[in-house]
């Protein structure tokens, strides 16, 4: 995909060395961005990314940062800012999952996955909202299971929930500078993260029965799991222009989950 649609602009991935958000940078810079990259721990990975878009004629960079300290998310905004001269886009990737029963959360599991999944995005959209132009672009990321019951993904589910009302409540903020704030909620995608936790998404009771063909089979249209390529589609849509009067809502990308 070379559309040019974001020739010109600078965009600002965080969770961006590998899964969905590398597949993101590399659909932005397909398309003509220069990308600044944050990864938290895996800076193999993302100078690999680096170098494979540079490769292929674009520009881009990677700072390290974890966003669940906003101290570091504003400094990493600012790397993209000093690089590239400008900020257009944020898509906020990075994520953790979490499964656990309800007897067995603690206050520390909370902390953990709310400070990333949660306030991280949050404090990423108030410190790139400082360096964005009127009329720029922010896509924040969500999850099917914000809005359907799996058995101990009651932490991981709400921190995603709140991401959506997020959005819808910064649009009306945002919105008097026409910057557009929008959330893709991913269903299963075939990345790592999937991979480690797919088996948790089954019913307790038909663990072990089904294999994993077998239960996307029976709970999607499609069938199967998403491409990282084919969520990013998503996200380069809602970072567009595109989109320009879609703001405050959340797209699902699920494959007809059911």
């Amino acid at each position: 995909m070379t559309t040019g649609r974001f020739t010109d602009k600078v965009a600002l991935v965080t969770g961006g060395s590998r899964g969905i958000g590398a597949a993101v940078a590399a659909r932005l810079a397909a398309e003509g961005a220069a990308v600044a990259i944050g990864y938290r721990g895996n800076q193999a990975a993302a100078d690999d990314l680096v170098a494979r878009l540079r490769a292929d004629g674009a520009r881009a960079f990677a700072a390290q940062a974890d966003v669940a300290d906003p101290e570091q998310t504003k400094a990493l905004v600012e790397a993209a800012v000093a690089e590239f001269g400008r900020l257009d886009v944020l898509a906020s990737c990075a994520g953790i999952e979490h499964f656990g029963a309800l007897e067995n959360l603690t206050p520390a599991d909370f902390d953990r996955v709310f400070a990333v999944n949660t306030r991280g995005q949050l404090f990423a959209v108030q410190h790139a909202a400082a360096h964005l132009p009127d009329g720029g672009r922010i896509v924040l990321t969500s999850s099917v299971s914000a809005s359907r019951a799996v058995f101990g993904h009651t932490l991981y589910a709400s921190s995603k929930a709140a991401v959506e009302s997020m959005v819808l409540n910064l649009s009306a903020e945002l919105g008097k500078r026409g910057i557009t704030v929008n959330a893709i909620a991913p269903g299963g995608t075939a990345t790592d993260m999937a991979a480690e936790n797919a088996a948790h998404y089954q019913h307790p009771d038909l663990a072990g029965r089904l294999s994993m063909d077998e239960w996307l089979t029976s709970h999607g249209a499609l069938g199967r799991l998403a491409t990282p390529a084919e969520v990013a589609a998503g996200y380069a849509f809602l970072a567009s222009g595109d989109a320009a009067y879609m703001t405050g809502r959340t797209l699902q990308l699920d494959g007809g989950f059911f």
